[in-house]
C-alpha cells in the first residue's frame, strides 16, 4: 500500500470513528427516552440497565452506519478539497478516481462486515433484549402499562389505567379494554371497563395475569347474515372479578414502535429462507383449500332433484318457469342465504389471507434489510466522498447539512417502501430497493462531476439558448 493511500484511508477512518461514536452515543440517549418509561421507576440495579442498553444498541446500527459513512465521506474529501490536497495530487498526475481506490475497497470490506453484524449479532441481541424486558415485566407486572393512556398489548387488546398504586403499581384503579377480533377485523369488538384490577405474574409463565374487579362487558354480535349488521346487536354483562391472560411474547407491540422486536428479526438468513417456504406453502394450501370449500358450498343449488330430471331435448329459456310459486319461493330465498354467507365466509377468509400475507411480506422485509444496511454503506459513501470534493468544505458545518438531507430523504423512501411492501401495495423488491433505485443514480451523477472536475452546477444553455433565439427574433419583427 503506498504512502497516499495509507493517509487517506487513516484520515476516513479517524473521521469515521469520531463521527460513528458520537451518533452512536446519541442514538442511545434517544433509545433510552423511547423506554424511560421502563427503566424510571422500576428501581432496576445499574447492571440490569447496561444489559438492557448493551441489547439495545446493536439495533440502532443499522440507522447510525450509513449516516456515518456519508458524513465521515464528505467530511474527509471535503477537507482535501479545501486544503488544496487534491490539487496537488492532480499536479502528480493522481486522479480522484485511483484517490478513491483503496478506500473503496475499504468501504466494501465495511460493507461486508455490516452485513455480517445484521445477519448474525443483531438478531441474538433482539432475542436477548425481548427475553430482558420479559423478565423485567415478570418480576415488574406495572410496566407493561402507562398511567392515563391506552396501551398496545399484542395485536388485539388496548388497556387504559387511570390510576396505578400498591408494590410495583401492581393494583389498577378504573380500568378500559379494548379487544378486537384479529380474524374479523372488525376493529374493537369487546369493550371491557372496571373498577379496580390486579396485576399478576409467575417468573416461570411467559403469561401476565389481569385480574378486574367490579367490571362490565359489552360485546359486538356479528350477524351471519351481512344485511343485518346495520342493526348492530350488542351482548351487555356485569361481573364482580373476571381474570385475562396476557400473552408476554408480544410485548415488542407496546410501544408501537417501528424500532421494537418482531419474530422475524431474530431469524437468520438460513432460518429466514426457512420459514419464508413454510409460510408460502401455508399460505398457498389456506388459498387453494378455501376456493375448494366455496365451490363445494355452491354445488348443492346446481344439483337440486327438480333439475337434473329435466328434459335435455326441453330447453327453456326462464329456469324458474319450470317451478311452481312456493318452489320458487324457496329456491331464491335458498339463494339469497348462500350469497349472504359465502359473502360473509369470502370477508372472514380474505381478513385472515391478507394477515398471512403480511406477515409472509414483513419476513421478506427482514431478509432484504440485511442486504440493504450493507448496500447502503457503498451507496453513501458514492455520494457523501464526490459530493465533500465537488463543495470543497471540510468541518462539521456544511457537511453535516448535505448529510442529513441526504440521510433523512434515504431514511425516509426507505421507511416508506417498507410500509407499502409490508401492506402488499408494491412489490417487496420495488418497497425495499425504492430509496437505493432513487439515489443510485445521485451516486453516478455526483461521482461523475467530481472525477471529470465538472462541478455540481448543471448547465442549461441546451435548453435556453433556443428559447433565447426565438424570443430574439419576435422582438426583431
Amino acid at each position: 500500500m503506498k504512502i497516499l493511500d495509507r493517509y487517506i484511508i487513516k484520515s476516513f477512518t479517524i473521521t469515521f470513528t469520531s463521527v460513528f461514536v458520537i451518533l452512536f452515543f446519541i442514538f442511545v440517549l434517544q433509545g433510552i427516552w423511547l423506554f424511560i418509561s421502563e427503566l424510571a421507576g422500576k428501581d432496576l440495579d445499574f447492571f440490569t440497565i447496561i444489559k438492557f442498553l448493551s441489547f439495545y444498541a446493536p439495533t440502532i446500527v443499522p440507522l447510525v452506519l450509513p449516516l456515518s459513512v456519508v458524513l465521515a465521506s464528505i467530511m474527509t474529501f471535503g477537507s482535501f478539497a479545501e486544503n488544496y490536497e487534491f490539487a496537488a495530487m492532480k499536479s502528480s498526475g493522481i486522479s480522484l478516481q485511483r484517490a478513491m481506490r483503496m478506500l473503496t475497497l475499504f468501504i466494501i470490506g465495511l460493507s461486508i462486515i455490516s452485513f455480517v453484524f445484521a445477519n448474525n449479532v443483531i438478531p441474538k441481541a433482539q432475542y436477548k433484549f425481548l427475553n430482558l424486558r420479559k423478565t423485567i415485566v415478570q418480576q415488574r407486572p406495572a410496566m407493561a402499562i402507562a398511567e392515563g393512556q391506552f396501551n398496545p398489548i399484542g395485536p388485539a387488546i388496548n388497556i387504559k389505567v387511570e390510576k396505578k398504586s400498591g408494590d410495583n403499581g401492581r393494583y389498577l384503579e378504573n380500568v378500559t379494554m379494548h379487544i378486537k377480533n384479529v380474524n374479523a377485523g372488525l376493529g374493537a369488538n369487546t369493550v371491557i371497563k372496571a373498577k379496580n384490577g390486579i396485576l399478576r405474574s409467575d417468573e416461570n409463565s411467559n403469561s401476565l395475569q389481569l385480574e378486574l374487579l367490579d367490571g362490565n362487558y359489552y360485546e359486538n354480535i356479528i350477524p351471519k347474515k351481512y344485511e343485518e349488521r346495520n342493526k348492530q346487536p350488542f351482548a351487555k354483562s356485569s361481573f364482580k372479578k373476571y381474570i385475562l391472560n396476557i400473552d408476554l411474547t408480544k410485548l415488542d407491540e407496546n410501544n408501537g414502535d417501528n424500532s421494537d422486536i418482531t419474530s422475524e428479526k431474530m431469524l437468520t438468513l438460513s432460518e429466514l429462507n426457512y420459514t419464508i417456504d413454510s409460510l408460502q406453502t401455508n399460505l398457498n394450501k389456506d388459498i387453494v383449500s378455501f376456493a375448494e370449500n366455496a365451490l363445494q358450498r355452491n354445488d348443492y343449488v346446481f344439483q337440486l332433484n327438480r333439475v337434473q330430471n329435466i328434459d335435455k331435448e326441453n330447453k327453456v329459456d326462464d329456469l324458474l318457469s319450470i317451478f311452481t310459486n312456493k318452489e320458487k319461493q324457496k329456491i331464491l330465498e335458498m339463494a339469497n342465504s348462500n350469497t349472504s354467507s359465502t359473502e360473509f365466509s369470502i370477508q372472514n377468509s380474505e381478513t385472515d389471507l391478507e394477515y398471512k400475507k403480511k406477515n409472509l411480506n414483513s419476513h421478506w422485509v427482514v431478509v432484504h434489510e440485511k442486504f440493504i444496511i450493507a448496500f447502503s454503506c457503498i451507496l453513501m459513501f458514492f455520494i457523501g466522498a464526490p459530493l465533500g470534493a465537488i463543495i470543497r468544505k471540510g468541518g462539521i458545518g456544511l457537511p453535516i447539512v448535505f448529510a442529513i438531507i441526504i440521510f433523512i430523504s434515504f431514511h425516509f423512501m426507505n421507511t416508506f417502501g417498507k410500509k407499502l411492501a409490508e401492506e402488499n401495495t408494491i412489490p417487496i423488491v420495488l418497497g425495499m430497493w425504492i430509496s437505493s433505485i432513487i439515489l443510485t443514480p445521485l451516486a453516478i451523477f455526483l461521482t461523475y462531476r467530481a472525477t471529470n472536475d465538472i462541478g455540481i452546477m448543471i448547465n442549461f444553455d441546451w435548453l435556453i439558448d433556443p428559447i433565447k433565439k426565438l424570443f430574439s427574433r419576435f422582438s426583431k419583427n
